[in-house]
């Protein structure tokens, strides 16, 4: 593994064959509301955090303006404090039909012990990474909305020269393009489902050798949400989100050295639009393995009153690709203008398997202002 966790490559014989990326903190979903529902958050009703699942929801968001403060904890099972995701978002509606967004993610990673090859202690350092995008999303029927965002992402995990290697800050650009059609009624009942495309942009590099370039995780996601209203004081929404990376899979390996040195740089070598096309088909096992490496996630979300609500959800990755599977649950409570999410991660998984968010809560706050009743 290349610094970063960029490129595995698979045993032909396991069948387990990750698809991995730098900067996977972009896949972590920041927003305590959508880590109660399993992660669900592509087609759920819009709110300050949509920056991170899709920024096409917030034409329809019922305040002029929406701020959202998260903090995910990290490693809290094994009693490590010092690593943890922050993030901030917000928005501003310019009119009816058409808004511009924002958004700040921060990744600690603690402080790190270097060692050389015999394990004799280095130095320490701090790793850190953070990605900063700005978007603009227009309304362009009563019910489909359209936005955009770019993006700038900044991966600090190492500097120095290791074991003859120099190591640097790496950083690249990448946009998303996001739809959304709203198909809640009058009554407040109704199904709503989105498109994005997150992460589109350049490879990442972590040194000086043009050859170490990785592939940041460009995501293809779908989700459909129906709420149902029972009554004044009584609502439920269950969502669904489907996702695939569009990175290619990793070569197989094969035992012969200058076969398999020749097909890792040939997947390095190829360009990012063509990476994108290729993760389609380019999976060893065929069309049951590209149908591994989609996730899904389900959640529900109940609210009383619009005041009090309660969540629960589930994530499912294949085994051969990740095997994270989780249940989720969370609550929320909305007064005036703020409102506060929590969201707690079962544990889940063990060994290299644990989830990093096992035992873990999430905390969010947002403030709408200016809003309807």
């Amino acid at each position: 593994m290349l610094l970063g966790g960029a490129i595995t490559v698979s045993n032909a014989q396991s069948k387990i064959n990750v698809v991995t990326s730098a900067v996977p903190f972009l896949r972590v979903t920041p927003d305590a509301r959508s880590g109660g529902m399993g992660d669900v958050g592509i087609a759920t009703t819009p709110d300050a955090n949509a920056n991170f699942a899709n920024i096409a929801r917030t034409p329809f968001a019922t305040s002029k303006v929406g701020i959202g403060v998260n903090y995910v904890p990290w490693l809290r099972d094994l009693s490590v404090n010092d690593v943890y995701m922050m993030s901030l978002a917000g928005y501003y509606k310019l009119d009816e039909t058409q808004a511009i967004s924002a958004s700040f993610r921060y990744f600690s990673l603690g402080n790190i012990q270097f060692t050389d090859g015999l394990g004799n202690n280095l130095n320490t350092y701090k790793p850190r990474e953070f990605s900063f995008d700005l978007g603009y999303s227009r309304k362009l029927t009563k019910k489909l909305s359209l936005g955009i965002a770019l993006r700038y992402i900044h991966s600090n995990l190492a500097n120095g020269t290791y074991n003859g290697q120099t190591y640097k800050a790496g950083s690249s650009v990448a946009g998303d393009l996001h739809v959304y059609h709203h198909g809640i009624k009058e009554s407040g009942s109704g199904l709503n489902w989105g498109l994005t495309l997150s992460n589109l942009g350049s490879k990442i590099s972590y040194s000086s050798d043009a050859t170490q370039k990785d592939y940041i995780p460009a995501n293809l996601g779908l989700g459909i949400a129906y709420t149902k209203v029972f009554n004044e004081s009584n609502k439920i929404t269950f969502g669904l989100d489907v996702n695939k990376l569009l990175v290619p899979t990793p070569p197989s390996i094969t035992g012969v050295s200058s076969t398999d040195s020749l097909a890792l740089v040939k997947y390095r070598g190829r360009s990012v639009v063509s990476s994108w096309m290729k993760s389609f088909g380019d999976a060893p096992g065929k069309f049951n393995e590209e149908m591994q490496e989609i996730s899904l996630a389900v959640g529900a979300e109940y609210w009383y009153n619009n005041q009090f609500a309660f969540r629960a959800g589930y994530f499912y990755e294949n085994p051969n690709k990740g095997n994270r599977k989780y249940f989720t649950v969370g609550a929320g409570l909305r007064y005036s203008m703020f409102g506060i999410n929590f969201a707690y991660l079962f544990p889940s998984g063990s060994g290299v398997s644990r989830n990093p968010l096992s035992n873990t809560w999430r905390f969010g706050l947002v403030f709408n202002m200016d809003g309807k009743k």
